[in-house]
């Protein structure tokens, strides 16, 4: 069984728990797509509690794949300082500062998620295939020249990302974004190298992945996010998650983030505590890659559960963690794992009396003495 304070080395990077804050877009940036004070506040004080990484949210390798005009961006070397900016601040936190790298493709150009519609001023939309999202715009269909030029946007971010000091990248291709829609049949409807079997359909995240893996340090880790399944008859499914990740294993990626949905309206999700579990443990068996398991993991004897199953590598949490920034103390109080906490000495006066008292985190008084 693998406990969930114990440390993991992937690369020459080491985790001291298996617990990551999962990215988050917050949709504050402005239009030059750079990270602000907002974005500081937000991942040191997740960082401030102990997670063994935490991932910056989903960064644009190109203004035109951001989803709105408030995302984070990566495009240019101008980003490079307010990424870094973060990288240091989290990093003092004892956390492996991450990022994702992403383009949005068809589900771009939108207004940030709290304000419905397209974006005001918008822009032209990307995509394997002229087929829309449903209420979206339809994009235009992607020439061989900008699939190969997004190849390159992507390598490029990776090393801007390293220059920031980044210690772990993650490549989005899951919920219905640029990878994810050259995978799924539902999206992609090309007839050309990039579409059609299943050769044709990974070969864009393949490239991708190949071109990132060769400009990034060999010390460190590269990971995949997924959607294990369409949940739709007809789309991407889990067993050829099970293939590509063995592709994606062989080209020198080291973890896979598996998350499931977000490519198609029609999904049928079957929404329940840990629903995408089984996804990444079918991953992790059928692959024989560690994986990081998300989705309506929200306590630690339930986290906990999953690495015992070992269903799982790691645990990542997001609205959890926006819930409870503090969700790593309070996971080593519920576990009996006093000696885990990592208090900061300026929060000790709060968090040192822990270690006398078993908390009902429930009501979060003291119930007795130990």
């Amino acid at each position: 069984m693998t406990d969930l304070f114990s440390p993991l080395t992937l690369r020459g990077v080491t985790f001291r728990n298996r617990i990551g804050v999962s990215p988050m877009c917050q949709y504050c940036a402005g239009d030059d797509g750079k990270p602000t004070d907002w974005h500081l506040a937000h991942l040191v004080s997740r960082a401030v509690a102990g997670p063994g990484m935490v991932m910056a949210e989903a960064s644009a390798v190109t203004p035109q794949g951001r989803i709105s005009p408030g995302d984070v961006g990566i495009w240019s070397d101008d980003h490079i300082a307010p990424h870094a900016r973060l990288v240091t601040a989290m990093a003092a936190m004892g956390t492996v500062p991450a990022i994702q790298l992403a383009h949005a493709g068809r589900k771009a150009s939108r207004n940030p998620a709290w304000l419905p519609g397209a974006a005001e001023p918008g822009w032209e939309a990307l995509a394997p295939s002229a087929t829309a999202f449903e209420g979206y715009a339809t994009p235009r269909a992607m020439s061989e020249a900008e699939i190969l030029d997004t190849i390159q946007a992507f390598a490029d971010a990776a090393k801007r990302s390293v220059a920031a000091g980044y210690q772990f990248i993650e490549l989005h291709a899951a919920h219905g974004y640029l990878m994810h829609q050259f995978l799924s049949p539902i999206s992609n409807q090309r007839n050309d190298a990039w579409g059609g079997d299943f050769e044709g359909r990974t070969h864009l995240i393949r490239e991708i992945t190949r071109a990132v893996r060769d400009v990034i340090p060999a010390e460190m880790p590269l990971s995949v996010r997924i959607s294990h399944t369409d949940w739709v008859e007809g789309g991407w499914d889990t067993p050829q998650s099970v293939m590509l990740a063995e592709r994606l294993k062989a080209i020198g990626v080291d973890i896979v983030d598996v998350s499931s949905g977000g490519l198609d309206a029609g999904q049928k999700i079957p929404l329940g505590p840990g629903y995408q579990v089984p996804g990444a443990a079918a991953v992790k068996q059928g692959a024989g890659i560690p994986v990081m398991a998300v989705g309506l993991i929200t306590e630690a004897v339930q986290a906990q559960a999953i690495l015992d199953a070992g269903q799982a590598d790691m645990i990542l949490l997001a609205r959890a963690f926006l819930r409870d920034p503090y969700w790593v103390l309070n996971a080593a109080v519920a576990l009996g794992r006093i000696e885990a906490l990592r208090i900061p000495p300026q929060y000790d006066r709060a968090w040192g009396s822990m270690a006398k008292f078993q908390v009902d985190l429930t009501i979060g008084h003291p119930l007795r003495a130990l």
